[in-house]
């Protein structure tokens, strides 16, 4: 269901089979296929791996050079758990998946507890706690980079996309306006660079009719 997961089977309802297409990206990068077991036997809880390192894999093969996981920025890991707000908590999951895979940029974060500290990172108004790991990745920057995936225990990659995967997949750089403001858009745009770097993509400054309620 898009906007949700599903249980065991968690995945989105992107037609014509679009969770198969971020699959076959994922299953023939040996190194992210390695980091979704590493991050699936650390013991973190509802933990996943999204946001730009997937971008960087869909882009870097489809607008790129290919695709490098030790080149990427951030491994972000999201993980969701209620029961240790605290910024230590993130410290140590980063620690603890650094001990397992040594050599990847690691960064975890606790879903659940992003409340108490976005509002002091980034400005504005008090944010509510999120429920779900779900929520979360709902609000990341771009429709593009709001996917995150997990390996469960049979090796069955399942996806996480709210917004659906048709920026992903497409090449499509567009501000998701659930959280992000116009002008942090604009900031993320001119650091990251997306048409210098990934020629061919379509950069999208305002979101459509119809998007924002999406």
């Amino acid at each position: 269901m898009i906007g949700g997961v599903s249980g065991r089977r968690a995945t989105t309802a992107a037609p014509n089979g679009r969770g198969d297409e971020l699959r076959e990206l994922v299953q023939a990068s040996a190194p992210l296929m390695r980091a979704l077991a590493v991050v699936r036997g650390s013991g973190l809880p509802d933990a996943w791996i999204g946001a730009g390192v997937l971008r960087d894999l869909v882009w870097g093969h489809r607008y790129g050079h290919g695709f490098d996981l030790r080149a990427v920025r951030d491994v972000d890991v999201a993980f969701f758990d209620p029961a240790d707000l605290s910024r230590d908590n993130d410290q140590r999951a980063t620690a603890r998946l650094a001990a397992l895979e040594p050599g990847l940029p690691w960064e975890a974060k606790n879903q659940a507890a992003v409340h108490t500290w976005y509002p002091q990172r980034f400005g504005g108004p008090p944010v509510p706690p999120f429920r779900s790991i779900t929520e979360a990745v709902a609000t990341w920057p771009e429709y593009a980079t709001a996917v995150a995936i997990h390996l469960d225990p049979d090796n069955y990659i399942a996806v996480c996309a709210p917004h659906g995967l048709g920026d992903l997949l497409d090449g499509v750089w567009r501000r998701n306006p659930v959280r992000v403001s116009e002008q942090a858009s604009q900031q993320r745009l001119a650091r990251h660079q997306p048409a210098q770097r990934w020629p061919g993509l379509r950069v999208i400054t305002g979101p459509p009719a119809g998007r924002e309620g999406r």
